[in-house]
């Protein structure tokens, strides 16, 4: 019996070896020959419709999939409505989930095409950023092979206005927001397997890469485009160019540039694009950019007469009756929470008790920023924040006996700070900044005081024996208890 038991274990073990082999098998032979098809054949789009294409790329394995996910499907609708003359091609990886993947095929109307990933072999560098590590996906642009121009982009482009005359560049033109660096969120290109397959090469070569990313690798490839002329549209719209263009800095605006004057002012070029090439968390998708940012609401503008917010909507309206739930509850029944939370903390320490204090304040300030959907509108954002964190107070003020007033400085302090940011009528983002830093620096020491208060009152309940009774019953509790209601 027992020989037979090993026996089974191990025909089990090979049977399952054997599986897994076949599963790498197919998944290698499936990523072979996808790779083999796009070398010969370039990505086939499903049903071209038009010559041209606006292109951009998804893939995963960030803790800001989603989010990403979300401004790729805005950027999608954003495009159509300006009724582009192109089809909008999304070049995404094998690991992007299906529902997706039909979200965006079905209800925005793009087409996607599926690709395995370009292995980075800069991921070693030591100054490589790892949120970077497969942005050269973006090289498959160049094997679109169904269309004669491709406008390639990034997620967090801001579309004004029409720009299909991009279309008339030439075999590869973007635009400088550096100085002597172009940017690699938007540039035209026409696809070419010669050149893909070049750039395959190149990467396996290892070219010289500054920042492991595609922005270095492409620098490095088109080294020559700072000395090119500058892109002007034929008045012939069937016209198209040869060669190599810088395009004008209204094709890619900056929106650091606005932020400085509270304005653009670009001197060549329509204002087609604006780009938000800044920290990660603050992408203008972020519910509070707004008005710490003030272009994130533009974005979001464009999401609500795009894509909507109905995604989210069930989970803000869930969270809303869930704070408001709390505020009435927490003040109806201030006297039984305050009983059962003292009678648990009777022996407390005096230290340990005031600590527990600031702790809970804290975290009536910074519980409710790490449950808001992320994408939501900033104006629905900030005030679930407001009303969560107004909510989670009133559990401290309700509980800990504290004074309400010192509680909610910070909270009316923080109302206090949207406003002077977003004030409409600054001249330029210098005195917009002196503002905000001069409206913080005014409101630090009411901060102060207000902590302060709390921590005197608390001291004084303490020495009232309203916190700590000299024993363990009910006379100490009710005296203590009769003396503030």
């Amino acid at each position: 019996m027992d020989i037979q038991g090993a026996a089974g274990v191990v025909l089990l073990y090979c049977w399952v070896l054997t599986c897994l082999m076949i599963v790498g098998t197919t998944a290698n032979g499936e990523s072979q020959t996808l790779n083999a098809a796009v070398r010969e054949r370039g990505l086939r789009a499903r049903r071209p419709e038009h010559r041209n294409a606006y292109a951009t790329m998804m893939y995963m394995g960030t803790p800001r999939d989603y989010e990403f996910y979300v401004a790729t499907r805005v950027l999608i609708r954003s495009l159509r409505s300006f009724h582009v003359d192109a089809d909008i091609v999304v070049i995404a990886s094998l690991d992007v989930p299906p529902r997706w993947v039909r979200s965006m095929e079905e209800e925005d109307g793009a087409k996607v095409v599926r690709v395995e990933n370009v292995e980075n072999p800069y991921k070693g560098q030591r100054n490589f950023n790892r949120r970077f590590k497969l942005t050269l996906n973006k090289l498959y642009a160049w094997a679109l092979s169904d269309y004669d121009r491709v406008v390639m982009l990034d997620a967090d482009n801001l579309f004004l206005r029409n720009a299909d005359e991009l279309f008339q560049c030439g075999q590869f033109c973007a635009v400088f927001i550096n100085p002597c660096i172009f940017h690699t969120g938007l540039f035209v290109l026409r696809p070419s397997m010669d050149v893909f397959r070049d750039m395959i090469h190149e990467l396996e070569l290892g070219r010289h890469n500054p920042d492991g990313a595609d922005q270095g690798f492409l620098v490095s490839y088109f080294s020559d485009l700072l000395g090119q002329p500058l892109f002007h549209p034929p008045s012939n719209r069937s016209d198209l160019l040869d060669g190599h263009f810088r395009l004008p800095l209204g094709y890619q605006m900056d929106a650091s540039y606005y932020y400085l004057r509270l304005r653009w002012n670009v001197p060549c070029g329509p204002n087609s694009v604006i780009t938000f090439p800044g920290a990660v968390w603050l992408k203008p998708w972020y519910w509070w950019s707004w008005p710490v940012l003030p272009l994130g609401l533009s974005w979001h503008e464009q999401r609500r007469q795009t894509l909507g917010y109905a995604a989210e909507m069930p989970l803000i309206l869930i969270q809303a009756a869930f704070y408001v739930g709390i505020i009435v509850a927490a003040r109806l029944a201030r006297p039984t929470i305050t009983k059962l939370c003292y009678r648990r903390n009777l022996y407390a320490m005096q230290t340990a008790f005031k600590l527990a204090a600031i702790v809970s304040i804290l975290s009536a300030y910074i519980l409710p920023f790490f449950t808001i959907p992320c994408t939501i509108h900033p104006l629905i954002g900030w005030s679930l924040y407001l009303t969560g964190s107004l909510a989670l107070s009133s559990i401290a003020i309700n509980s800990l006996l504290l004074p309400a007033a010192s509680v909610l400085t910070p909270w009316l302090g923080i109302i206090g700070s949207l406003i002077v940011m977003a004030f409409p009528w600054y001249p330029d983002g210098v005195v917009r900044a002196l503002s905000v830093f001069g409206y913080g620096f005014f409101c630090a020491p009411f901060v102060w005081v207000s902590l302060v208060k709390v921590m005197s009152h608390l001291q004084v309940l303490i020495e009232k024996e309203v916190l700590f009774p000299p024993r363990l019953g009910e006379s100490g509790m009710n005296s203590g208890f009769s003396k503030l209601y």
